[in-house]
């Protein structure tokens, strides 16, 4: 009886680790990836990167003169580098979070038997 009880306890610790990293590795990514997502697309609400990048060559204000072709282009990639460094910064700082998230569990394990 007490080995059968032993064997139920060894196998739910087993299937109780499983759980626990499937849930902090697996179901976490997914929520934080769409949670990324969400801020990625809010912030593209307020740089407007795409609509930026199609109107590229188009001119400033409609002014189809060489100087609004000229200054529409230049403000506009302006706009692009500025946003596309902005993108960057986010997503440096997403990844690193998310880093530090898988590292957690490890670090903790390794300082309670080490």
């Amino acid at each position: 009886m007490t080995n059968n009880a032993l064997v139920y306890l060894v196998e739910k610790l087993f299937y109780r680790i499983i759980q626990f990293f499937r849930h902090w590795y697996v179901k976490s990514m997914r929520i934080y990836f769409n949670f990324v997502m969400d801020q990625l697309k809010e912030l593209d609400y307020f740089l407007a990167w795409r609509i930026t990048l199609k109107h590229l060559l188009e001119p400033l204000y409609k002014d189809y003169t060489i100087l609004g072709y000229i200054l529409g282009f230049g403000f506009r990639l302006g706009r692009l580098l500025v946003s596309s460094f902005i993108y960057l910064i986010v997503f440096t700082i997403a990844i690193g979070f998310y880093i530090i998230w898988l590292v957690a569990p490890i670090y903790i394990l390794s300082r309670v038997f080490f």
